[in-house]
C-alpha cells in the first residue's frame, strides 16, 4: 500500500464528516416508514440511495478515525 502525506486538518475534516441533518431527518423518516411498509418504489430507491451514501460515509470516518488515532464517538 502506498502512503502519502496529508494535512491532520483534512484527516480530521473527514473522521468529523456527517450527513446534514435535513438528510439525516429524511433518511429517518424513510426508515421509519420502510418499516411500517408505507414506502413508494421511488422512496425505496432513495432510502437504498442514503443508506449506501451513509455507510460509504462511516466507513471513511473510521478510517480517518483510525489514522488519527481515535475511537467512533458519535454526537
Amino acid at each position: 500500500m502506498a502512503t502519502i502525506a496529508t494535512p491532520l486538518e483534512f484527516v480530521s475534516a473527514v473522521a468529523d464528516f456527517h450527513l446534514p441533518p435535513k438528510i439525516d431527518g429524511y433518511l429517518q423518516a424513510l426508515m421509519d416508514r420502510n418499516t411500517e411498509g408505507a414506502l413508494s418504489p421511488a422512496e425505496r430507491e432513495e432510502l437504498e440511495a442514503l443508506v449506501e451514501l451513509s455507510e460509504t460515509i462511516s466507513l471513511l470516518r473510521i478510517q480517518a478515525l483510525h489514522v488519527l488515532g481515535q475511537t467512533v464517538h458519535e454526537p
